[in-house]
């Protein structure tokens, strides 16, 4: 049996910063302040920590607004969109100014030849021609501050159009100027309405179509206060405006239609925005499946990304991914309108027992909190509810006592319970006049109080007066058509919740200095090589992640000697930088007791190696470990986030169970300990069939410290591969038998 090096995560082990190799978890938080005049700080992998908020007020609200390219001639599509933009104009309060070098007027307005003979400098130019490269000089001598360009043409259409793209955005970036596009469309000058109050959803969407659910949400009440078009993102992308629409205060959720990122970082540091101001981020991300991410590269000319790892790094941040544009609708709704939660309950009434129970059945499936009612709860509502009714929850009234003034006590009664913090009664049909009486008792209740009340409309007609005027006709009840949707969204709000009330940015805790690891390391690492066995648990060593005692040998009288340093039994492999599946080839021998069977295996090991034409550095001798939980941790690069930490289930199944979890650095001690509770073989450490629970703090001790090694080591470092990481039982920590490790 190994002796234990771990215990618990105890003050003085925290404290013992920087030693990587010595202290369990100090290292991985150990920070350092910025150079003195760094504009961003970076952290030691030189990713920056974070990113300014771009000043787009005179783009979305611009006092001047110069079309180039304008025309009126009818049936062309710039006659259109010129017509469109001046009657936006007219309603932002923006003076208009054409541009084309062959007409003195549009529309009855002066048409001026060029940008530098306009009257005044604008804060807004709208590019109607089919090449906008030429442009962008001249509005920067215009000290024109934003663009916006409609052309296609571009890396939506392959390796000549991406080209293309790339030309444009260096021409973007010498000018100052930002710009918006190309090939977006008009979405960022929609006619918003002004007569509707509450907190707005801002939307942004690189698809303009796929915006038109929720820009719909006006008809129902919903205010809506930006929308981004951001089309193939030359310049401006997602995260710019994720950035913008957290920072102002007329915004209560952002919802987003996703086809690609642009750069992972820079997602990531708006996402962290967002949650660090508690605004809600309900994004559409296409590219689940391999025909999904193909059609959204031909369509935007973006890098899907693995989609797991986009899915991580989503939730990592806080943003509620959703499948269709109906739940993106429907839960950015809930979520913008909505109050804190005083309690992550919820209650299920009905007047009917099948559609409460039905409904309870799908909540409690999708991990909704259901509780059961004191006595003394239930023992109140049967004054009202007949006693052979559940009043337990979900709450069964029979039908009648929504008729009179009995219906209004009874959801009094269920929102006075300190235990509960949403009510939902699903209606599954009209059923006039008492549907009528039910939702008028629950939109004058949800006036009366700070939890929340959603309603399930279940009529496939959607004309009835309670529908279409009393439900719609309130901004606090949440009213939803579906079982479904209204499930996604009350879990989307309580979890945003829960989410942000614990929330600490892991950009305020990532290292910007190299610790004494990183230095140890980099005498390991060979550019463009895998390193042998015995050199990936040295670089392991290096970051004071625990290995077997071992010994490498070249000889048999050498493996010998070696067996009884490290004692009886012992398992010996094969080392070399070439071998990665040693088990498959026959490498590995396992248990041996004598010196006779270390000297069989000895030569048996190099003469497979021999035969397979792989060389060797010598023959691990190890001790042979207990028994324990095998888990797999390690490190691999995504094009659009970098390194990214996974953990899983391990061994020689790994590739079968595909039982992992992952998350993009930084992150901290609550993000790994979610990713245990992310496994499907979660239980296994805690214990099954008599087996003592696993040290899960060892484990999170591990995944921190090869986070760490990731940060550090990004430029060099391309893959790592710990597998088996032998989980020991609790208190004596974790080992890993064998690692792979690859240099970049």
């Amino acid at each position: 049996m190994l002796g234990s090096t771990h215990g618990t995560l105890t003050t003085d082990l925290r404290a013992r910063v920087e030693a990587c190799g010595e202290t369990p978890r100090a290292a991985v938080h150990c920070t350092a302040p910025a150079a003195a005049g760094d504009a961003v700080p970076l952290d030691v992998s030189g990713r920056p920590l974070h990113a300014d908020v771009p000043d787009l007020d005179r783009l979305f609200r611009p006092e001047s607004v110069a079309v180039v390219g304008a025309s009126d001639t009818e049936g062309r599509p710039a006659a259109g969109i010129t017509r469109r933009l001046i009657a936006w104009a007219e309603r932002v309060g923006a003076r208009i100014h054409p541009v084309h070098p062959a007409r003195s007027a549009v529309y009855g307005l002066p048409c001026h030849p060029a940008v530098g003979s306009l009257p005044e400098q604008v804060d807004l130019a709208v590019l109607l021609v089919a090449d906008p490269l030429p442009v962008i000089e001249e509005l920067a001598e215009a000290k024109v501050k934003f663009a916006v360009a409609f052309a296609s043409g571009f890396a939506e259409t392959g390796a000549e159009g991406a080209a293309a793209q790339d030309g444009l955005a260096a021409a973007v970036r010498r000018s100052g100027l930002r710009l918006l596009g190309p090939n977006t469309n008009l979405n960022a000058f929609e006619e918003f309405r002004e007569d509707l109050e509450g907190p707005a959803i801002a939307l942004i969407t690189q698809s303009g179509h796929q915006g038109r659910p929720v820009y719909a949400l006006q008809e129902l009440g919903i205010r809506l206060s930006h929308w981004a078009p951001t089309g193939n993102e030359a310049d401006l992308e997602t995260a710019d405006f994720l950035s913008y629409f957290a920072e102002r205060p007329e915004v209560g959720a952002i919802a987003a239609y996703v086809e690609g990122l642009k750069d992972g970082r820079s997602f990531l540091l708006a996402a962290d925005r967002a949650a660090r101001n508690k605004v809600p981020v309900v994004a559409v991300k296409v590219g689940r499946t391999e025909t999904g991410a193909r059609t959204a590269a031909s369509h935007t000319g973006k890098l899907t990304g693995a989609d797991d790892v986009v899915d991580a790094a989503m939730r990592q941040f806080g943003v509620i991914r959703v499948d269709g544009l109906d739940e993106l609708q429907d839960t950015a709704a809930l979520l913008a309108r909505a109050k804190p939660p005083t309690a992550d309950g919820v209650a299920v009434y009905s007047i009917s027992g099948g559609t409460g129970a039905h409904f309870a059945d799908l909540a409690a499936a999708a991990g909704l909190h259901l509780p059961t009612l004191p006595q003394a709860r239930q023992d109140e509502l049967h004054q009202w509810i007949p006693a052979y009714l559940s009043t337990a929850n979900p709450i069964d009234n029979g039908g009648h006592p929504v008729g009179d003034e009995r219906g209004r006590k009874i959801i009094d009664a269920i929102l006075a319970d300190p235990s509960v913090g949403v009510l939902v009664c699903p209606i599954t049909g009209p059923f006039p006049p008492l549907s009528d009486r039910l939702v008028r008792d629950l939109v004058d209740a949800a006036e009366h109080t700070d939890k929340q009340i959603c309603v399930v409309w279940g009529s496939p007609v959607g004309t009835e007066d309670a529908y279409r005027t009393t439900l719609l006709g309130s901004s606090r009840v949440a009213t939803f058509r579906t079982f479904g949707n209204c499930i996604t969204a009350v879990r989307a709000y309580l979890d945003h919740h829960r989410f942000t009330a614990r929330y600490r940015s892991p950009f305020a805790d990532a290292p910007r200095t190299p610790s004494p690891s990183y230095r140890k390391a980099q005498a390991l690492m060979r550019p463009g090589e895998q390193l042998s066995e015995h050199a990936a648990k040295q670089l392991l060593r290096a970051y004071g992640i625990r290995v077997p005692r071992e010994q490498l040998v070249t000889s048999a009288a050498a493996a010998v000697r070696a067996a009884g340093l490290v004692g009886y039994p012992v398992v010996m492999k094969a080392s070399g930088p070439q071998l990665a599946h040693k088990t498959e080839l026959g490498l590995v021998k396992i248990g041996l007791t004598s010196a006779s069977q270390v000297r069989d295996a000895y030569r048996e090991l190099t003469d497979i190696a021999r035969y397979e034409d792989a060389p060797l550095d010598g023959v691990l001798v190890c001790q042979m470990v207990q028994r324990g939980v095998e888990m797999v941790v390690g490190v691999a690069r995504d094009a659009l986030f970098g390194p990214t930490v996974t953990v899983g289930l391990g061994g020689v199944l790994v590739e079968v169970l595909h039982d992992a979890a992952v998350r993009v650095p930084p992150f901290g001690e609550d993000q790994a300990r979610a990713m245990l509770a992310e496994l499907r073989g979660r239980a296994l450490l805690d214990g099954v069939r008599g087996a003592p629970p696993a040290d899960t703090d060892a484990l999170v001790e591990v995944v921190l410290r090869v986070q760490r090694m990731a940060m550090e080591l990004d430029g060099v470092l391309s893959e790592l591969d710990i597998n088996p990481l032998m989980v020991l039982p609790r208190g004596q920590g974790a080992v890993a038998l064998d690692a792979l490790a690859v240099c970049r």
